[in-house]
């Protein structure tokens, strides 16, 4: 299976395809179908490819006991984990408001099943792909209906071990072989010390047939960039648009100038990567012709004579000559014509230079 996999109707990721940069605005739409819609047309204006949001049915996902539970954090939006939850839940007409209003922006929409009845909602609503969060990338059970449906997933691994992400990977692959893994640590905000990007070199070395990506949790976009240039095919960061509002994610998200500057990177890291192939490019010459050394003279070189290491050196020189990568090859040949002292040692200057070096 080649390393690319098509996540949205004509949006390939991994190979030499760009980086699939997804904005999560998860519940940091406080609960509030317009605030979800400029958080919409905001990952749009500053480049993301994809809004992403989280879906819930709240009594798949928590049992009795976590939905009754005092919640009192400075975040809450209710009395109970519950009524919290419910404030922040859109219903399945609201998402089909949002869907479509993506659909008009122009932006790829899809959202994290935090649970199986909210996959089988999200299938039906028709999204490009699932996301799984790292609370459901060890639930097995999940995993493998997810799979089935056949649409392409992206996994983040919090949370995880190795050992847990090759019993992941082994899994999904089973049913559905388009789907990529992101490194991710969960925490909220993520200190540097605890990014571990290394992990996307041993993804891409464990799991080479598939792409690998990053979610990250950190402040600022320094890290993220990194992630790109280590070789992510797909980026998830969390929005916002006021990092004051009340809930634990905005402290860890991104504000629109984040998201547009982190964008604009990310575009310049990938035209920087290159394809590896290491040669003199033509945007070097007018440097190369400016300063750019060649093999001269050291004394007068009379025609006939057989070269020696002592009778040269390398300048800067007018007319070039031969490159100094060459100078060695020189040595042992004779003369064609007469040298002056700190001239140019030029091809034509050489007894079967330009045959011997072609063949």
């Amino acid at each position: 299976m080649p390393l690319q996999v098509e996540l949205c109707p004509g949006r390939m990721i991994g190979g030499d395809h760009p980086c699939f940069i997804i904005a999560e605005i998860g519940q940091n739409h406080q609960g509030d179908i317009e605030i979800a819609k400029k958080m919409i047309r905001m990952a749009k204006d500053c480049g993301a490819d994809c809004a992403k949001f989280q879906k819930s049915e709240l009594e798949y996902k928590f049992n009795k006991r976590a939905l009754e539970r005092p919640y009192t954090s400075k975040h809450s939006w209710g009395k109970t984990y519950g009524e919290h939850k419910r404030h922040l839940e859109f219903t399945h007409e609201q998402y089909r408001e949002l869907q479509r209003y993506a659909q008009e922006v122009g932006i790829y929409f899809t959202a994290s099943g935090m649970d199986e009845m909210a996959v089988e909602f999200l299938h039906k609503l028709n999204v490009p792909f699932f996301k799984v969060g790292s609370g459901d990338t060890n639930n097995f059970p999940y995993l493998e209906t997810t799979a089935q449906k056949g649409r392409p997933m992206v996994v983040s691994s919090g949370m995880q071990s190795m050992e847990t992400m090759r019993r992941v990977y082994q899994t999904v692959k089973k049913h559905n072989e388009n789907f990529c893994i992101l490194q991710c640590t969960s925490a909220y905000p993520l200190e540097p010390e605890h990014v571990n990007l290394r992990v996307i070199t041993e993804y891409q070395k464990e799991f080479p047939d598939i792409p690998i990506g990053y979610s990250g949790h950190e402040t600022g976009i320094s890290v993220s960039v990194a992630a790109v240039a280590l070789g992510a095919k797909v980026l998830e960061r969390h929005v916002t648009l006021d990092k004051s509002w009340k809930g634990s994610d905005h402290s860890a998200s991104l504000d629109p100038s984040e998201l547009a500057e982190l964008v604009r990177s990310i575009r310049i890291v990938e035209r920087a990567l290159g394809d590896g192939i290491k040669e003199m490019l033509p945007c070097e010459k007018p440097c190369h012709d400016k300063l750019g050394k060649s093999v001269v003279a050291k004394t007068v070189i009379p025609k006939g004579t057989e070269l020696t290491l002592d009778m040269l050196t390398v300048k800067v020189a007018e007319p070039k000559g031969i490159a100094p990568e060459e100078i060695f090859e020189l040595l042992g040949r004779k003369t064609m014509k007469d040298i002056g002292m700190d001239e140019s040692v030029t091809e034509n200057a050489v007894e079967n230079y330009g045959k011997r070096t072609k063949a």
